[in-house]
């Protein structure tokens, strides 16, 4: 059995990513710009360090691989497209399937971040590596974080008419490991998280499950962005398909 290489394997999606395929007896190799972590010392995982934007290491981390999980990301303009372009060129001679991550509503929402999402699944369809994408919604721990830091205030400002509709990372793992060991489909159906919540919401859920009470003021938030939020443009309610509430993500 050939490495499954993971991009991004020591970020909240990529750990969880990791674990599931060691877990299933598949060898692992991640790239990474650090050293091999004292905890990452486990049996079938294989550590390369590199950098997807200078080339550095990537020759090694992607020799003999046929499947890549492409799970980084960083928010610097034009970073995530630079990236992968330069990881697709270096897979080119021996990858046979690259597995994408990406986000819920990259074509409907203007926010910048998602453009240069949105141009990345561009450059992977117009590769000749065979190509399966998966988008989603935001992850539990991204809202978790996000309500988090607007509950440390007394009175709780929420975006007005703005909703999330966080998935867990576990059932977002195991889909991508699925597909990693199927072959490439394209762009297959999105995966959104099981219920959707006003920010209002998300922020009761986390005061409840800290034993804390706030004011929640919502606050109407002006602009183009903040507009296709409040459109749903981010949301995928007929593709609810997460089974872990956020409720259930706070309570542990």
């Amino acid at each position: 059995m050939t490495d499954v290489l993971v991009t991004g394997g020591t970020g909240t999606l990529g750990r969880r990513l990791v674990r599931r395929l060691l877990e299933e007896g598949t060898p692992v190799r991640v790239l990474s710009r650090g050293p091999r972590p004292r905890a990452a010392d486990r049996s079938g995982l294989t550590w390369v360090v590199g950098d997807l934007l200078d080339g550095s290491g990537l020759a090694a981390a992607v020799e003999g691989v046929q499947t890549i999980v492409h799970c980084a990301s960083n928010q610097a303009k034009g970073h995530d497209v630079r990236a992968t372009a330069r990881l697709l060129d270096a897979a080119r001679a021996d990858a046979r399937h690259l597995v994408y991550i990406s986000i819920v509503g990259i074509d409907r929402v203007p926010l910048p971040y998602y453009r240069d999402k949105l141009e990345t699944e561009r450059v992977i369809a117009a590769s000749v590596l065979p190509w399966t994408v998966l988008r989603t919604t935001q992850f539990h721990d991204l809202a978790r974080d996000l309500v988090s830091r607007l509950a440390r205030l007394p009175v709780v400002p929420v975006p007005a008419g703005i909703s999330l509709q966080p998935i867990d990372t576990g059932e977002v793992a195991l889909r991508l490991v699925e597909l990693a060991n199927g072959p490439a489909q394209g762009r297959v159906p999105d995966m959104g998280g099981p219920k959707v919540h006003s920010f209002a919401e998300l922020v009761g859920i986390h005061l409840r499950a800290t034993g804390r009470r706030r004011l929640v003021l919502p606050v109407p938030v002006p602009g183009r962005i903040a507009k296709a939020y409040r459109a749903g443009g981010h949301l995928a309610p007929d593709r609810a398909v997460g089974r872990r509430t956020f409720e259930e993500f706070c309570s542990t």
